[in-house]
């Protein structure tokens, strides 16, 4: 793993923990049973039960909804979708607790099968892009299995514990006395969840999240955003390649196609390390890099990702990532 991936995981890594942690300390939750959110610890209601018993009127009311509604709303969707529009799928790819479940289980399937998933044709070449042997072996399904059923239950509880109390969720869990609500939940999420692991992760992440989807949707209608881009008019130092930028991308997709065909790019830069891997010894470097604004136009036609001039060492950071 190269010192960028290192990083990625990092932010992933301590996001999941955030994910699992945020309602156990009341960041942010949905109590059911309050009927309201939990900010910070602070509760955070439209004061209906004042204005239904006369304790503030009608414009304290209209008030309320605008700037405790409307107006968050609006400024996470603007800044959300703002960031999408510049740099894309980036918190698929660098913070989705998803997606960092969706890649772990994806390197254990192709331990075990020599393909990241199950609906990939051909396994994967057996080595590594620096030349290292790439084995596969059946016995890593006892582990990718129980992985997937693991964490479909984690996050079963995980997705309890934004509705109910924690202390509640987690007490009745450990004491083995979960009601009969409580234990549906958690078994029919950890069901559907486990399923979705093992058959469809990068499918769901594709085409069924609706986070992704408005990500990518906010993307595409800007055509100098980042953007892998890939040097065809050098397309021969592939010749000697098998592929890898192809076979280490999460969402199997084909990073050297044009950028509407690679509409659900989370930009992980892994198909860009393994290019530059492959293409160390070459003095011209690796054929993909991150290209952004004038660049990136070219990445917007039917040509191709194409960057005309001469490859420069690009730094392993995205240009401009906050």
């Amino acid at each position: 793993m190269t010192p960028f991936q290192h990083k990625r995981v990092l932010y992933q890594g301590s996001f999941f923990i955030l994910f699992l942690c945020a309602p156990i300390f009341d960041l942010l939750r949905f109590d059911l049973i309050q009927g309201h959110l939990i900010v910070f610890g602070q509760p955070w209601t439209l004061g209906l039960d004042d204005y239904l018993a006369g304790r503030i009127d009608n414009r304290q009311m209209t008030l309320n909804i605008l700037l405790r509604v409307i107006l968050p709303i609006l400024l996470l969707a603007v800044g959300f979708l703002g960031i999408a529009w510049r740099w894309g799928r980036v918190y698929c790819g660098w913070l989705c607790p998803h997606f960092s479940v969706v890649e772990t289980i994806n390197q254990l399937v192709r331990k075990a099968s020599g393909k990241q998933s199950l609906w990939d044709k051909k396994p994967g070449p057996p080595y590594h892009p620096d030349g290292t042997p790439a084995p596969s072996d059946r016995r890593y399904w006892l582990v990718a299995i129980p992985f997937a059923l693991v964490f479909a239950f984690l996050w079963a509880v995980a997705l309890l514990t934004y509705l109910l109390p924690p202390a509640e969720v987690y007490g009745n869990l450990f004491a083995l006395t979960l009601t009969r609500n409580q234990a549906l939940f958690i078994g029919v999420a950890t069901i559907l969840l486990f399923l979705e692991f093992t058959f469809a992760r990068h499918l769901f992440c594709r085409y069924a999240c609706a986070v992704g989807l408005f990500q990518s949707l906010a993307w595409m209608t800007n055509r100098r955003a980042m953007v892998v881009g890939y040097q065809r008019e050098r397309a021969r130092d592939c010749a000697g390649c098998a592929s890898f930028c192809d076979h280490v991308c999460p969402m199997r997709l084909k990073p050297r196609n044009i950028k509407r065909l690679m509409f659900a790019c989370t930009q992980c830069g892994q198909c860009m390390d393994a290019c530059e891997t492959v293409q160390r010894q070459n003095p011209d470097g690796s054929l993909l890099n991150w290209i952004a604004d004038q660049q990136a136009l070219q990445a917007d036609g039917s040509q191709g990702l194409l960057v005309s001039e001469p490859a420069e060492r690009k730094p392993k950071t995205p240009p401009d990532l906050p």
